[in-house]
């Protein structure tokens, strides 16, 4: 089976408070975009039940191959239902770090695809738990359309919002921003307006609306990603922030931007918006 797991973008993103259990609760909105990995499985005559052998491709994957996201996911579902030994492959697009989601996605794609080509007939909202388990973005991927998000990022509502008349420029310089040292950067509070609120006003009202809490002390600590924000607002965009905690950066256009020769140095990907992936 061939599958194609996609990334997503914040839009908007405020850490409300920090939990007991030492992570912190935010509020997001989660919107899926087409750029994607490639994940495939196949059956594997040669390997015993419960077993995987995983080829990774692409973009480099740092750490042990059997702690991927992917087998996690694999090994998750076959204590439940005993499934044969596959091959996987995955090659990696999205860049890792970026505030992407990639890895979640995979995950979640991988779910997805062994329920379907094994007929398990696992209802969606228990795919969901599944992928909940995996890490705290990765139930995103099992709906794949724009969500209000909020407590860990793993707690959603069904809002209507649809760019599918627009377009997007992503850029990730080579710059890798830790999670916790993000983290580590911000004072919670709750804002006056939440993502989910703003993000039903117009477009072209967002950039005086919509904050990212992590962009104050990732702008400081790493200015290249800041000037590449504005850059974008430059070249025209209606909107533009840095995804999550970072490092990259989109900007949602009315047409379908040209690409300046600077961000040739990046990783740079352009593209339509759509309000469902599958």
């Amino acid at each position: 089976m061939l599958l194609f797991p996609n990334a997503k973008i914040n839009i908007g993103l405020s850490i409300t408070e920090k939990r007991s259990d030492g992570y912190h609760n935010l509020q997001t909105v989660f919107y899926p975009i087409g750029l994607c990995d490639l994940l495939e499985f196949v059956e594997d005559p040669g390997l015993s039940k419960g077993q995987l052998n995983l080829v990774l491709t692409g973009i480099r994957v740092e750490g042990e191959t059997m702690n991927n996201l992917c087998a996690k996911a694999y090994s998750l579902l076959h204590n439940d239902y005993d499934l044969p030994g596959l091959s996987v492959y995955l090659h990696k697009v999205i860049p890792i770090g970026a505030g992407l989601g990639g890895g979640s996605s995979d995950a979640a794609f991988m779910l997805k695809g062994l329920n379907d080509h094994f007929s398990l007939a696992i209802p969606d909202e228990k795919i969901e738990k599944y992928a909940s388990s995996l890490g705290s973005d990765c139930a995103f991927f099992t709906r794949n359309h724009p969500v209000a998000a909020y407590e860990k990022g793993d707690a959603f509502r069904n809002i209507q919002l649809t760019l599918d008349d627009y377009f997007i420029m992503l850029v990730q310089p080579r710059i890798h921003v830790s999670t916790s040292e993000a983290y580590s950067q911000v004072i919670p509070g709750i804002p006056g307006k939440s993502p989910e609120m703003i993000v039903q006003l117009p477009v072209n009202e967002w950039k005086n609306e919509l904050k990212n809490d992590f962009e104050k002390s990732i702008f400081r600590l790493y200015p290249e990603i800041g000037m590449i924000k504005e850059k974008l607002y430059a070249l025209g965009a209606l909107y533009a922030s840095m995804s999550g905690s970072g490092s990259s950066v989109f900007g949602i256009f009315r047409e379908m931007p040209m690409v300046p020769e600077e961000f040739n140095k990046y990783f740079n990907w352009c593209g339509k918006m759509k309000s469902k992936m599958e």
